[in-house]
């Protein structure tokens, strides 16, 4: 049986010791201070741990870290763009194994072109589902090109979004299992409509 005296020992040792930069590193947009505060069992205030994904995100107030893996997730995502470039919005929805929606998101991502959009939303997803703890992840966009892209069956040739790709690539790294479909745009309506949203935020932003 374990030594509960050296359990929080252990667990002490370990929020004092563990490098900050690690820990910004696999919990991004949560303070290093919370996350040490969690491993020795304190409780978090939801508005001291809220993340800070974009800039204009709209996201539930009660997100705080969840330690609890989500598991298998599917996440859905889009980005829009009013005029190619134009002001643009990125969207994303993620949904537990069961149906349930577990977060929806969106940001305004002010001008840019409509594949920098959806590279953006995607990126805000994929934080997400970290965030929540998804380990197996089940992708869905009504851009092919950019599911073709990060499949590896289209090479990326536009510098504006090479750097965006390797960013994602990264961030799926970051999952035990994940695959990426394309899915038509009736599909995706809930992702799409985050997007808008987005852009719709700039007004409040002025």
């Amino acid at each position: 049986m374990t030594n509960p005296l050296l359990r929080e020992r252990v667990l002490q040792t370990l929020a004092e010791q563990l490098d900050s930069a690690l820990l910004e590193q696999l919990f991004p947009g949560y303070k290093v201070s919370d996350i040490r505060r969690i491993i020795t069992g304190e409780q978090v205030q939801a508005a001291e741990s809220s993340p800070a994904v974009l800039p204009g995100v709209s996201s539930p107030s009660a997100q705080a870290l969840d330690v609890t893996a989500a598991g298998c997730c599917k996440l859905f995502t889009d980005g829009a763009s009013r005029g190619n470039p134009g002001q643009a919005g990125a969207g994303a929805v993620l949904f537990a194994e069961n149906g349930e929606e577990l977060v929806a998101r969106s940001a305004y991502l002010g001008t840019c072109t409509n594949n920098v959009a959806e590279y953006k939303a995607l990126l805000l997803g994929l934080q997400a589902a970290f965030q929540f703890g998804c380990t197996e992840l089940v992708i869905a966009l009504d851009s092919e090109l950019i599911v073709r892209q990060i499949q590896g069956r289209y090479k990326v040739k536009n510098e504006a979004l090479q750097a965006l790709f390797h960013e994602v690539r990264a961030s799926l790294a970051r999952f035990r299992k994940w695959s990426i479909m394309h899915v038509p745009r009736a599909q995706n309506a809930r992702a799409d409509q985050l997007a808008n949203k987005g852009i719709d935020q700039r007004d409040n932003q002025e």
